[in-house]
């Protein structure tokens, strides 16, 4: 279900001032400390892809080389909750909250260079946010389909997660 934004004239398209780079991130997810915590860092280094929390990052073009980074994000209103994550887990809707943080540097690990997008990414992804329902349900609407849907908001591309997960898997059969 992509979501319809305003198309940019074609005199603006022609001549794209800006290449704004737009990665995605894989994170471990969130749980409360103890056993919960230790079995979701035990399957992120596993790197089981489907128990990995996902986000869009926007490099802005910049002449400054320390130029900050822009996450984009999909989570749980409360991730460390285990009541909200047995819901979760359950299929059942759970309160979401759209996250936006600058970031000092790109991750150095499980990050992946998508594509440039030639629009002001981050007002397009803000305009995306106002329009993004923020229940959450795990495998219907969750971080892997805000990805997604952002990453073809801002470069054109469908289902990103999927080409990278054909990548890594293809790269770990060498």
């Amino acid at each position: 279900m992509a979501i319809p934004l305003p198309l940019m004239s074609n005199a603006a398209t022609a001549t794209p001032t800006k290449r704004d780079g737009i990665y995605v991130a894989a994170m471990p997810l969130r749980a409360s400390k103890g056993p919960a915590q230790l079995i979701m860092s035990l399957t992120y280094s596993l790197n089981l892809w489907d128990l990995q929390h996902y986000m869009v990052i926007i490099k802005p073009n910049s002449p400054q080389p320390q130029s900050q980074a822009f996450v984009f994000d999909f989570q749980p209103q409360d991730p460390e909750n285990i009541s909200v994550a047995v819901s979760a887990l359950s299929g059942r809707r759970v309160p979401g909250a759209l996250l936006v943080r600058k970031l000092a540097k790109l991750p150095n690990r499980k990050c992946w260079f998508v594509g440039y997008s030639s629009v002001d990414s981050i007002s397009r992804a803000n305009k995306f946010n106002e329009v993004w329902e923020t229940d959450l349900r795990i495998g219907l609407h969750d971080c892997r389909d805000y990805t997604n849907e952002l990453v073809e908001c801002l470069i054109g591309e469908k289902q990103v997660l999927e080409r990278l997960r054909g990548s890594l898997d293809a790269f770990q059969e060498l």
